[in-house]
This record gives structure tokens, sequence and C-alpha cells, in this order.
């Protein structure tokens, strides 16, 4: 692959956003790519947004991603996909999470959280979503949600030969390694 690749991860603090970046970062530098990675945590340990942004060919010489230069946004999240959406450019493909976290702001009544974010997202971009959450809420822990859109990730971009699996098995917690694979493996099912 000579052309690079632009991925942007968006989410909140506690959902996973850096370990899946961690995970596809690792893979695909297995596999041959050149990857740069960056990241910016902001208040995510007090449920604040989370970014990530992976770079990935056969040369990369910056991890940033430029407004409008992003192939695909990972959105944990559907306000974040919103927030993020004019990183996408144009023909990009949004895969949001479907699950809502009201930010403090709609916690303490002072705005609403919007009842038309997937709609925004579906008129603007090519948009896949999942319901991660509950898929891995289903599978035993709702924190494999962001293994679930790994994997609807991994094949979007057709990246079914790079063994993730192995890959899951390096960067999580023995105990949550079964969990993950089949987290990962419900994602790929998912498109």
């Amino acid at each position: 692959m000579a052309e690079v690749k632009s991925v942007l991860m968006v989410g909140v603090g506690g959902q996973g956003t850096i370990l899946a970046s961690n995970v596809l970062s690792e893979g695909l530098l297995k596999s041959g790519y050149d990857v740069k990675m960056s990241e910016v945590h902001g208040m995510s340990q007090r449920g604040g947004s989370v970014n990530t942004q992976i770079r990935f060919g056969e040369k990369v010489y910056s991890p940033v991603i430029e407004m409008g230069a992003a192939d695909v946004i990972v959105a944990f999240e559907k306000m974040e996909a919103v927030r993020w959406l004019n990183y996408l450019k144009k023909g990009g493909t949004v895969i949001v999470n479907t699950v809502e976290i009201p930010p403090l702001s709609v916690l303490i009544g002072k705005e609403e959280y919007p009842k038309d974010l997937l709609e925004i997202l579906k008129s603007n971009a090519h948009t896949i979503a999942v319901e991660a959450d509950k898929i891995a809420e289903g599978l035993g822990n709702v924190r494999a949600q962001n293994i679930v859109l790994l994997g609807v990730l991994v094949k979007h971009l057709g990246l079914m030969n790079i063994d993730w699996e192995e890959v899951i098995r390096n960067n999580v917690p023995k105990k949550y390694i079964d969990l993950n694979i089949q987290a990962f493996r419900k994602g790929l099912e998912l498109n």
C-alpha cells in the first residue's frame, strides 16, 4: 500500500479509545506498514473527549490528520462523531457507536442531548452505525465496545491479513482476552 490512510478515533474517557488505537497501530506495524499515532487525552479520566490520530502506509511523515483528510472516523459516541465530522474527507466513512454519553452541560440541565445526531452523520457521510455497547454488554462486559468497533474498522479497511487476535492477546489483560477476541469477531461480522 503506497497510499497513506488516516484513521481518527474519537470518544469519551473510559471507552477504550486509546487501547483500540494501540491495537490497530501494533497490528499495522507487524504487517509492515509505516505507522504514526498521536493521542490527546484532555480530561479523559473525567469523561472528557479523547482522540487518537493514526496514519499508515508505505511511508508516513506525520501522525497529524488535517481537517478534511481522515479516511475514516471511528466514533465511540454519537456526539463525538458530529463534533469531529469536519475532519472527514469527502467520500470518507464514519463508524459510530450509537451510545449516548451526555456531557456535563446536559447532566446539569443547561443543555439537551441532540436527538438528530445519526441523521446529521448520515446526511453528511457514509455512516456505519453500530450498537457496539449493546453487543459488548451481551458478551459480558460493555467495556469491550472498543474492540467491537475495531473489528468493524478492520473489515471496512480490508485488513484481514493481519493476526489481530494475537495483537489483542498482547494488549489486553489475560482475564479479558477471550472477551475481546469475541468482541472483535462480532465487529468483523457487522459489515
